[in-house]
């Protein structure tokens, strides 16, 4: 008898690296919009392993680096110790012949998420997001720390940062590829240009269309026994996915999202996951929660039709 793979379910509630609140709420509104149901529904054994404990930004209001030596980051050392406590969590948890859905919150659970990941073999990462994520404290305009997710995986952050897990870069360029960047800012626009990353802008998305796009990532991807997704579902045009916290007109249709997962799915590589900026507080009875499990479920196998039957 077969039996039935198991998808371990973290609850990341990180709401440090960016400076709108109610992000926090996401992993309980993607719970809420039926995860472990659909996932069952696919033949999947799960364990939901809670949440990791986050402090409220009330109580650190005054953490915040500014100096021309270092740059701006809100909340550094707190992203960090939560990002330590992911780490951990799943390190501790997450066994190699199991499935990992990681449920955010802001997109700094990627630093703990995917240094947890990496920990153990080398893995290719698709980062689907309106943002590069590749500014550093000294690049950054604002200050928040969910826009420094890649450059601190690829070791381009001070320490603390890229440190998370164990010492040194956890990714190189050429382990990351991104689909539905459209919102650099300026001096990020330079670093990725540089990076040796594949990236997709959402001209290339427009022109090739999505299966194109997909099946060129896959072909990037093909020296790698595992895919880890990181899907900010600010990827997504607003129109079906108003609660996030940075929204950015022009983003993936709901085909053009369900394709991509579709695709990925029948790789059969993907082991692990992100879904993270979902914002209850800004949504429309939690519509992007709903799209955020239509897709999880899409990636974990659900079809249209089941050729295989």
């Amino acid at each position: 008898m077969t039996t039935s793979p198991k998808v371990r379910i973290f609850g990341c509630p990180m709401d440090l690296g960016q400076r709108r609140r109610g992000v926090d709420m996401g992993p309980s509104a993607v719970r809420y919009a039926g995860l472990q149901d659909r996932l069952k529904q696919l033949g999947y054994q799960t364990a939901d392993h809670g949440n990791i404990i986050v402090p409220q930004a009330e109580e650190t209001p005054t953490s915040f680096q500014n100096d021309p030596d270092f740059g701006r980051a809100y909340f550094l050392p707190e992203v960090a110790h939560v990002c330590e406590l992911i780490f951990n969590e799943i390190d501790s948890h997450l066994h190699s012949d199991e499935l990992g859905i990681f449920l955010g919150g802001d997109h700094t659970i990627s630093i703990g998420t995917v240094s947890a990941v990496a920990k153990h073999e080398r893995v290719g990462v698709l980062w689907i997001d309106a943002h590069a994520d590749m500014n550093t404290p000294r690049t950054s305009p604002s200050g928040n720390i969910h826009g420094m997710s890649v450059a601190a995986l690829l070791g381009d952050c001070p320490p603390i940062l890229s440190d998370v897990g164990f010492p040194g870069p956890k990714l190189q360029p050429d382990q990351i590829a991104m689909i539905g960047v459209r919102n650099l800012d300026h001096e990020e626009r330079i670093r990725v240009a540089k990076s040796g990353m594949s990236v997709f802008t959402m001209r290339e998305v427009d022109e090739l269309g999505m299966s194109d796009v997909a099946a060129r990532v896959l072909d990037f991807f093909d020296r790698f026994d595992h895919l880890h997704i990181s899907l900010d579902l600010d990827s997504c045009d607003p129109s079906i996915a108003p609660g996030v916290g940075t929204p950015v007109l022009g983003g993936l249709s709901y085909r053009e999202a369900h394709l991509l997962m579709e695709i990925l799915a029948d790789s059969q590589k993907v082991r692990t996951l992100d879904v993270v900026e979902i914002n209850p507080i800004l949504d429309n009875k939690n519509a992007t929660a709903e799209i955020a499990v239509d897709l999880i479920a899409s990636l974990f196998g659900q079809r249209i039709i089941d050729k295989r039957a």
